[in-house]
């Protein structure tokens, strides 16, 4: 096994535990209501507490991860992250669950900022794309199997003992990082110079971070939107069973996630990735215009939805490249600390809006609105390449911190 494999081996294990234990939670809803006698808005806070401290700690602990190295931090964040999921199994009451799922964010909020300054340091710029393509879709794994292992695990061991177990596993994890270290190649820190004035708060303040910002919050309040209301936007626009649009989504899904590793391949053999980006985009939205808006067969139906999902999916390598482009040479921690902070962020604002128009009666609005945010968004990642470009053709310094 090459360097490269293990590195991605290693990266996207804790990255798919990341993304495995925010959604191994809400299957404990009803055994937790039942055990600590809370109602259902009680219930949301764990999850809320968990994604709201990840967004909020995610840019602070970029700062840290290109001032001191990421491996230590990788390490750490991992191992709170597997000691706090493991102790919500021995809780004695709910205060305790809601305190863990703040400390679980903190862990979490480590894996971003942490991962991506590794692959930046360790691997080769050939392969840059697939491996941030292997990346996100490990992450899509762990949101994939996580509500079905806690399913699976449950009626065995108990909401206890299932907690305890799906925690402990990290441990291996965490043993592992540590024995292949060496491996684990940080990015290259850059010392600042007299004429480099430019902090990195001033940095993230900067035109083209704040609209990659705006980007990833946008492609995450559309995808948040349609993973929230899809089943219920085509059974009141279309008379489709729940059954039929929970398939419907699934199916979505997994085009999304089979297009991660079509447009890992495709970022490191085309160089044009924001016009590679935006086509797919453009096409993924146009079809989900065309499922709200035209009456069609189950078949096709999942088709289109399937087709959807890839075009998106194949463009978010892309995006993350444009990104790991744009940000300066040992900065590559808070700026995507900063910048991903905006997915949680999106997701968690996303089913208010839609619930909204659904709940005036417009539901074959859902699917268009999910489009234009994501033709807007294309906006934000237009305008914010054409300004990196330019702030690089003027030389303007972007110092470390």
């Amino acid at each position: 096994m090459d360097r490269t494999t293990r590195v991605n081996l290693l990266i996207g294990t804790g990255h798919f535990l990341s993304h495995f234990y925010v959604l191994c939670l809400p299957p404990m809803f009803l055994l937790w209501q039942h055990e600590f006698d809370v109602s259902y808005a009680h219930l949301g806070i764990t999850v809320m507490l968990m994604s709201g401290v990840t967004a909020a700690l995610q840019t602070p602990v970029g700062f840290l991860v290109d001032k001191h190295g990421a491996r230590k931090f990788l390490v750490g964040g991992t191992l709170l992250m597997t000691l706090t999921i493991a102790a919500m199994g021995l809780a004695t009451s709910f205060w305790q669950i809601l305190v863990l799922s703040a400390l679980s964010g903190i862990g979490n909020s480590v894996i971003h900022p942490a991962d991506y300054a590794i692959l930046a340091g360790s691997i080769p710029k050939e392969k840059m794309g697939r491996s941030f393509a292997v990346h996100t879709f490990n992450g899509n794994l762990g949101f994939f199997f996580g509500p079905m292992a806690m399913a699976a695990l449950t009626p065995l061991l108990g909401w206890r003992g299932s907690l305890i177990l799906v925690g402990l596993l990290g441990i291996p994890l965490v043993a592992t990082i540590l024995a292949q270290s060496s491996i684990l190649v940080d990015q290259v820190r850059v010392k600042r110079t007299a004429d480099q004035e430019m902090s990195g708060r001033e940095l993230l303040m900067t035109k083209p971070m704040l609209l990659f910002f705006g980007f990833f919050f946008l492609s995450s309040v559309a995808t948040g939107g349609l993973q929230s209301w899809l089943i219920t936007a085509l059974h009141q626009s279309k008379g489709i069973s729940a059954e039929l649009g929970s398939t419907t989504l699934t199916i979505y899904m997994a085009g999304a996630t089979a297009g991660v590793l079509v447009g890992g391949w495709a970022a490191d053999r085309i160089k044009a990735h924001l016009t590679f980006a935006t086509i797919l985009t453009v096409f993924s939205a146009i079809l989900l215009v065309l499922v709200a808006w035209i009456s069609m067969p189950d078949v096709l139906l999942f088709a289109l939805m399937f087709a959807s999902g890839v075009a998106l999916g194949s463009s978010r390598t892309p995006r993350d490249m444009m990104v790991r482009d744009a940000a300066p040479p040992g900065q590559v921690g808070k700026v995507f600390g900063f910048i991903s902070s905006g997915l949680p962020l999106g997701s968690a604002i996303a089913p208010v809006p839609l619930g909204w128009v659904l709940d005036r009666g417009h539901p074959e609005w859902v699917l268009p609105i999910i489009a234009m945010v994501l033709l807007l968004s294309l906006c934000c990642v237009g305008t914010a390449r054409v300004a990196a470009g330019n702030r690089a053709a003027a030389r303007v310094p972007l110092p470390a911190e």
